[in-house]
């Protein structure tokens, strides 16, 4: 798996809309209970029923969203004692839900500062350019467009699911495959593991292709022997809708200018 760090694509206008965004994931995370304090995610059992009681109210879940009904017991926040030991308490929902709704807001939810920073990074690199090019107020139709399609999508082939679903990496996976059919010939800086990490200047079509190829190997198990926690499923359909909503944008898409002088992809006025 090969790490974006740059993209040699510049850009006409701030992305705010992709700082906006950034911004409110990570003060989301901040705030999400039982993740902000440690940095493996890991917490104690009261705080683990807190964040699994946070989690199933605002998160997306499968068997929610196809059947559109909220499930008789859901985790209260409560630890209680069992037969079998301490537990997080169930009991009926003391709120209402909306599982469109939840669409929203699980993107914004993360389990870990690893998954968060992933999602982050190829937000950072991609973002800007994509926004550059639709507009800040079509940018954040489309973000949001591509999180529901790859949240459906994912809830399509797991009905039955009762796991929440959270990350913005349905939508990012959007925005990686617009960058795809927008600007193919960008060149993006990489490191690529090989006993070190070696710096590389690869076209998109190569860094986003792989990238999507490795989350459908992924998905359908020939990779791995299970999708485990991750959700691959939703990245091939988020990609895919961010590639069908950007296409009929490309024959107006010129090829991205080369800057004359470059500091690991960046124009060297700019720094690092």
């Amino acid at each position: 798996m090969v790490i974006p760090v740059h993209d040699v694509n510049p850009v006409r206008r701030t992305p705010y809309v992709t700082y906006a965004l950034i911004a409110a994931n990570v003060l989301v995370f901040l705030y999400t209970p039982g993740l902000a304090g440690s940095v493996a995610g890991d917490s104690a059992l009261s705080q683990l029923c807190h964040l699994r009681a946070f989690m199933d109210h605002y998160a997306a879940v499968p068997q929610e969203l196809i059947h559109h009904h909220m499930p008789r017991l859901v985790p209260t926040g409560e630890v209680g004692a069992g037969p079998h030991g301490s537990g997080c308490v169930l009991g009926p929902p003391g709120y209402d839900k909306s599982p469109p709704l939840s669409v929203l807001t699980a993107m914004f939810l993360h389990g870990s500062w690893l998954h968060l920073l992933g999602n982050m990074l190829f937000l950072l690199i991609f973002g800007n350019n994509i926004e550059d090019r639709l507009g800040h107020v079509r940018f954040t139709l489309f973000y949001v467009a591509c999180g529901f399609a790859a949240a459906y999508g994912f809830a399509l082939v797991n009905e039955d699911s009762g796991d929440p679903l959270i990350g913005a990496s349905g939508a990012v996976a959007g925005v990686l495959g617009a960058y795809l059919v927008l600007y193919p010939r960008a060149r993006v800086w990489v490191l690529v593991p090989f006993l070190v990490f070696l710096p590389l200047r690869l076209p998109a079509w190569l860094v986003l292709g792989f990238w999507f190829v490795l989350q459908a190997a992924y998905s359908s198990g020939a990779a791995v022997p299970a999708a485990g926690t991750v959700a691959y499923a939703a990245h091939v359909v988020g990609f895919l809708a961010g590639m069908l909503l950007a296409w009929p944008l490309r024959p107006g898409t010129p090829p991205p200018p080369e800057p004359r002088r470059l500091l690991w992809g960046r124009q060297a006025r700019h720094g690092w």
